[in-house]
């Protein structure tokens, strides 16, 4: 059994997944130790089966349920450890909400994260480190200029939470691990 974080994306403002119903469709559907964490589209699980085909089940069961057809990543609890310690800014997490990680679908072109360091504002910064994103943004996330160009500058698909986020999300993991 793995245990996976799944992270929706979209979740909020008009694109709601309601957290006890989610739980308890994805417990039906044969997951275990389902745990899910604030309405912002977030799920911890245990899985017998693939990620490929995790996803599929989840998504299938996501679509089916709630409405809800936007991308979903999962990431297994040592690869989250590892995000966590791969942050190439480790001052940032002083103020936690300044500071994101966004798990990223693929590689992006050098040339998009060249880009988006140019439009970032004085002491704002992104890293890549493998197929996550690191964005340190120490003015806000919703008033930064990287921030806003990030998404569709990145070229490819990505779902993004802040640093508390982050650190919950592996805390309710190793509960559903163990």
């Amino acid at each position: 059994m793995s245990t996976y974080i799944i992270l929706f994306r979209g979740v909020g403002g008009a694109t709601q997944l309601p957290t006890k119903p989610l739980r308890e469709a994805l417990t039906e559907a044969g997951f275990g130790n389902v745990a899910t964490y604030i309405n912002s589209g977030n799920a911890v699980l245990k899985s017998s089966i693939s990620r490929e085909k995790t996803i599929a089940s989840v998504a299938d069961i996501c679509k089916r349920e709630f409405g809800f057809s936007k991308d979903i990543h999962a990431v297994t609890l040592d690869e989250w450890s590892a995000l966590i310690d791969a942050n190439p800014f480790p001052e940032a997490v002083a103020v936690p909400k300044f500071l994101h990680a966004a798990v990223l679908a693929a590689q992006p072109e050098e040339g998009k994260v060249k880009a988006l360091q140019a439009v970032a504002a004085k002491g704002e910064r992104i890293a890549v480190v493998g197929k996550v994103a690191y964005l340190h943004t120490p003015e806000g996330f919703g008033t930064s200029k990287l921030a806003e160009r990030f998404d569709k500058g990145i070229g490819v698909p990505n779902t993004a939470r802040n640093w508390n986020t982050v650190l919950k999300l592996k805390e309710l993991a190793e509960k559903v691990d163990s």
